[in-house]
């Protein structure tokens, strides 16, 4: 059975369910004053509608009139619904999210917002990042594409908003998405600020409205693997971990240039590695951290995670690195029955796998093994966007989109920036 859930044409705080054929619809949508009206009317249909409180409706109502009216906010292409997804923003961020749409099942963009009349026009030449090509000339023909992102918000057409603002700007953005009802992904960090993060999470949570959180790095098989080595105990029991993530000072984006907008590279950078790590091993319960601080943000940092009765949890992760070393990754894993290591960086320019993914057992063999994924650049992007769309067809849970466990790992931040400042070790 195929279960859609569907912003509610009738309105009300429930779900309307109508079992026609294969489908199972859930409309839903931001809570207002309203009862229930029974609908058994057809041999195919047994359903609670929700509708407006003061509504005339009759028993001849039958589930045709739900089919329809649910459809009428959904896209079907043959016997597959599609998410409707509007991107706002089309910087690097939104290009590499529009690139790895293209491979979704059930789902695809079909609006984009941006401010910039040239991208809105398909001369997406002006976009380049840290991975993957620069952009080129897009059609946009069969794309609704708004100069004021509030379009898509207000479009019943769109079921997903995908955010891939600057970060100062999540914050409204969002708000204003889950104002409007919107199952919301957000790229990471969630926001710099603590309390901003907090109540997109709360707000999110109190008006049942999916919000997630775009923290790629577990969707990249190398770290996949690893996440699901600690989860399902494959090689026994975690005892140990660290992880590396350095860059040198980027030029390739003004934004970038301005690390205070970003909270610093202990925010924007080393972000992932305390995501991954709450993802894979859970919150720890307090760190202890060493580094370097530049008008209060983190420039760099060394940190120990506290998890009583272990797994030891390290990290080292910062943005001083030479600058021919644009960029390295990896992590060194130690279980009961095996260690598991993976180390890859650009190196003057070049892609260098020091250590590929690799098994190295108690018997001395080391092993490689081998990674699900098309190899696309953009392929994680796609898994991650994927996860989005199962999760708002009800197909699927947050999994590492999870907006409270993005949450988590801003705190860790402040915290590592507080255990910096006092030398102390910081409780969460």
């Amino acid at each position: 059975m195929r279960v859609v859930r569907l912003a509610a044409i009738f309105g009300g705080a429930a779900s309307t369910k109508c079992l026609v054929d294969s489908w199972k619809i859930e409309c839903f949508a931001l809570p207002i004053e309203a009862h229930t009206v029974p609908m058994l009317n057809s041999a195919k249909c047994s359903s609670s509608l929700l509708v407006p409180a003061g509504a005339v409706q009759s028993d001849q109502m039958h589930c045709d009139h739900v089919k329809q009216q649910c459809f009428s906010r959904f896209v079907t292409e043959g016997t597959t619904a599609v998410v409707r997804i509007g991107i706002i923003g089309i910087g690097f961020m939104g290009y590499t999210h529009f690139e790895g749409a293209r491979d979704l099942e059930g789902a695809r963009v079909t609006a984009i917002a941006t401010r910039d009349a040239k991208k809105l026009a398909g001369d997406w030449t002006s976009i380049q990042g840290n991975f993957g090509p620069p952009g080129g000339h897009v059609d946009v023909s069969q794309l609704k594409c708004c100069s004021d992102y509030r379009q898509l918000l207000n479009d019943p057409e769109i079921d997903l908003i995908d955010i891939c603002l600057p970060t100062d700007r999540h914050h409204q953005v969002v708000m204003e998405s889950l104002r409007a009802g919107k199952p919301t992904l957000v790229e990471k960090p969630i926001s710099v600020e603590l309390s901003q993060a907090e109540e997109m999470v709360r707000t999110a949570k109190d008006a049942n409205v999916p919000l997630m959180v775009g923290h790629v790095l577990p969707f990249f098989p190398e770290f996949r693997f690893a996440a699901e080595a600690i989860q399902d105990g494959r090689f026994g029991r975690l005892l140990a971990a660290h992880f590396k993530r350095v860059i040198c000072r980027p030029n390739w984006s003004g934004d970038m240039a301005d690390f205070r907008k970003l909270g610093g590279w202990g925010i924007d950078l080393h972000i992932h590695d305390n995501h991954f790590i709450a993802h894979a091993c859970g919150r720890p319960s307090a760190v202890f951290s060493s580094g370097l601080l530049q008008e209060g943000f983190v420039n760099h940092v060394h940190t120990s995670y506290v998890y009583p009765g272990g797994p030891a949890v390290s990290c080292v992760s910062g943005g001083i690195a030479a600058s021919g070393l644009q960029f390295g990754h990896g992590y060194d894993l130690y279980f009961e029955n095996a260690t598991v290591a993976f180390d890859a960086g650009t190196y003057g320019g070049e892609w260098v796998v020091s250590r590929p993914l690799s098994v190295i057992t108690n018997d001395g063999k080391i092993t490689t093994p081998e990674l699900a994924g098309s190899g696309k650049w953009c392929a994680a992007f796609t898994s991650e966007l994927q996860t989005a769309v199962n999760l708002i067809s009800g197909k699927g849970k947050s999994g590492p989109l999870s907006s409270e466990v993005a949450l988590s790992a801003l705190e860790m931040c402040w915290a590592e920036a507080k255990s910096i400042e006092t030398g102390a070790i910081v409780n969460l």
